[in-house]
């Protein structure tokens, strides 16, 4: 131990959390902080410096970049972007030869009854998780229904008028990203074998519509928001226009129109956190000055 080092820090534990600047991630590095945790965030550049969170530059598909982030770690929280799981089994690799726990999050869009998933985003996911159950380590799924947080994708339209449009994905049991990030949390400090065993199905008490959401954060804004269907090669071209990668763009209209709706809600989130799962009219109200 360095001579002017703290025992007692050394002590806490060291969190690696990638994708650490978004939704997500975000919350889970506030949480952490707020439970004593050391946080060591992992991405290609640095954000703005905060004094309580370490910072990693490298890439996530590179090994080595990977095995210096993890001196000293004690569990990582897990998002794997890209849609290639090929480099993930080297990673994984690394982090069983170094970390205790990994918590990755997967979708629950994933079909444990097929080996072939809906859509390129569902298959890698399917794929890490097949990845991660083959690894000498302990690991923890967590399996996400949509965002709240996706629903900021709607900003820019909604400052231009009342009216959303975009593909119209079939219904889903939205969740709170604060609500992902309280079970990551547990997962991540939880002494292993105290938890049963994953994935965890991390869903919102209610299935909604694109119209359905959009009637919750009209009422949050006082305002007649309203969805207009786009068709999938509308909605492709509009993507493509904003700049989107054209691979990402080909999987999410894939999903769009592949992904079959969600099939139910569960209490998953409560078993994790000790309390039930927010509403998405909570999240509208809680998010309202983002749409302003």
């Amino acid at each position: 131990m360095p001579q002017n080092a703290d025992p007692a820090t050394s002590r806490r534990p060291l969190i690696l959390v990638t994708g650490a600047t978004g939704n997500v991630g975000r919350e889970i590095t506030d949480r952490l902080v707020g439970r004593g945790a050391r946080v060591r965030g992992f991405g290609r550049s640095r954000p703005e410096p905060r004094s309580d969170v370490e910072w990693a530059i490298g890439d996530l598909a590179n090994p080595a970049d990977v095995r210096a982030a993890l001196t000293g770690v004690t569990a990582v929280f897990l998002i794997w972007p890209l849609l290639d799981p090929g480099p993930a089994r080297l990673v994984i690799n690394e982090f069983a030869s170094t970390t205790a726990r990994v918590v990755y999050l997967s979708s629950t869009a994933v079909d444990d009854n097929s080996s072939r998933q809906s859509d390129p985003i569902a298959q890698v996911h399917a794929d890490m998780e097949g990845l991660l159950r083959n690894a000498a380590l302990d690991s923890i799924v967590l399996r996400s229904d949509t965002l709240a947080a996706n629903a900021r994708g709607w900003v820019t339209q909604l400052r231009r008028s009342d009216e959303v449009s975009g593909p119209d994905i079939a219904r889903t049991a939205v969740v709170d990203e604060r609500d992902v990030a309280e079970a990551a949390v547990t997962a991540l400090l939880a002494p292993r074998g105290e938890l049963g065993k994953s994935p965890y199905c991390l869903t919102g008490p209610e299935i909604l519509s694109r119209s359905d959401q959009l009637a919750r954060l009209g009422a949050a804004l006082h305002r007649p928001l309203r969805f207009r269907p786009l068709s999938a090669e509308a909605a492709r071209l509009r993507m493509l226009a904003d700049g989107q990668p054209e691979a990402l763009v080909a999987a999410l209209i894939c999903a769009s129109v592949h992904r079959p709706a969600s099939d139910g809600v569960t209490d998953h989130v409560e078993r994790l956190t000790g309390r039930p799962a927010r509403t998405f009219t909570q999240w509208a109200t809680d998010h309202a000055d983002e749409f302003e």
